[in-house]
């Protein structure tokens, strides 16, 4: 498979986990595939980069793909949970214009020759490459998300259980731990958008100072 073609295996492959998240509330059994189906979409992330990589297939439209196919999979997950009542409508929000602002600056820094990942990243500084484009840093994000993700979709056959240990305090601990892991998810997703804010500043700048000599002469 090519990295474009695993960008689009996990974008499908969370399309179907969230459909079977919507369906089988009921049954266990289609939840856990519902789970496994989350993983795969998490775990392929990793993959499209790594086969980039090994065989050299790394292009710019297949980094803006893999962007691209980010933004579809988070925003498909929280939106869907925030409309399932498990986690609070603005934490799409928050990911929706993280990525728009994000995905903005790195398109001004594309016109004028810089990536967001790789060799002419439009990171420069060290702390921002080692928050945004390291192994570590990524794979630490990913391990959240699908976490994350996980546990959320465990949450939502919980109403239809009739068990003695699942009591009310059981349940609302559970709750707890679900709106942690999001809120640790959100804040990294906050602190790995800071360096590509504050190198983003030049290329807005510069996108500034060139569009207003022509509108000025607009105006005249």
């Amino acid at each position: 498979m090519t990295p474009n073609q695993v960008t689009a295996a996990r974008v499908l492959a969370a399309f179907a986990a969230v459909a079977l998240f919507t369906f089988g509330r009921e049954a266990l059994a289609v939840d856990a595939a519902a789970v496994l189906l989350t993983i795969a979409a998490i775990a392929l992330d990793g993959l499209d980069g790594h086969i980039a990589r090994t065989r050299n297939l790394a292009t710019p439209l297949g980094a803006q793909l893999d962007i691209l196919g980010d933004r579809v999979v988070e925003n498909l997950f929280f939106t869907f949970f925030a409309a399932a009542g498990l986690i609070s409508f603005w934490v799409p929000v928050l990911f929706f214009v993280r990525g728009t602002l994000t995905d903005f600056l790195r398109g001004l820094a594309a016109r004028r020759g810089r990536s967001g990942f790789g060799q002419n990243s439009m990171i420069e500084t060290w702390w921002g490459r080692s928050l945004v484009a390291s192994r570590a840093s990524r794979a630490a994000y990913a391990a959240l998300k699908c976490a994350c993700f996980c546990y959320l979709g465990l949450l939502l056959p919980l109403p239809q259980l009739r068990v003695a240990w699942l009591d009310q305090n059981s349940r609302q601990w559970l709750s707890v731990t679900g709106q942690a892991l999001v809120i640790s998810t959100a804040a990294f997703c906050v602190v790995r958008a800071i360096p590509v804010i504050w190198e983003g500043r030049r290329y807005l700048a510069g996108a500034a100072a060139t569009t207003r000599p022509i509108a000025m002469e607009v105006t005249r």
